[in-house]
């Protein structure tokens, strides 16, 4: 599977984006889809998973409420809506996938094994 993260750019705090996930190489409605970031200096967080097409969604404390991640089949790419960002959403977002995770793991960075490149999010205040 390649993925393929596009969407991010410069907000002022308040403001929307929406990130995207192109993948190919697979069909991603049975694959576990996560959205993870990284801040400067800091670890990886995860923000957001959806189990299969039609299944559950899972946020970060921090993110809820906030973002949603969804699915377009038909498009074979997975989003993430960010709304209400904040200056600490800044950091680079990366979409990952694998075809199976235990619900236990899916906050987990090691568990997925398909990456995107990453695509900056900056939130100005």
């Amino acid at each position: 599977v390649q993925l393929q993260a596009s969407g991010g750019g410069l907000v002022q705090a308040g403001g929307s984006l929406r990130l995207s996930c192109a993948a190919s190489g697979r069909t991603l409605d049975t694959y576990v889809m996560g959205w993870f970031r990284r801040a400067p200096g800091k670890e990886s967080e995860f923000v957001a998973a959806s189990r299969r097409s039609g299944g559950m969604s899972y946020y970060a404390d921090s993110v809820k409420g906030r973002f949603a991640i969804s699915r377009d089949n038909a498009k074979n790419t997975v989003y993430l809506q960010m709304n209400s960002l904040k200056p600490d959403d800044t950091a680079v977002y990366y979409c990952a996938a694998d075809s199976y995770i235990i619900m236990t793991q899916l906050t987990t960075p090691r568990a997925y094994d398909y990456w995107g490149q990453g695509t900056q999010v900056t939130v100005s205040s």
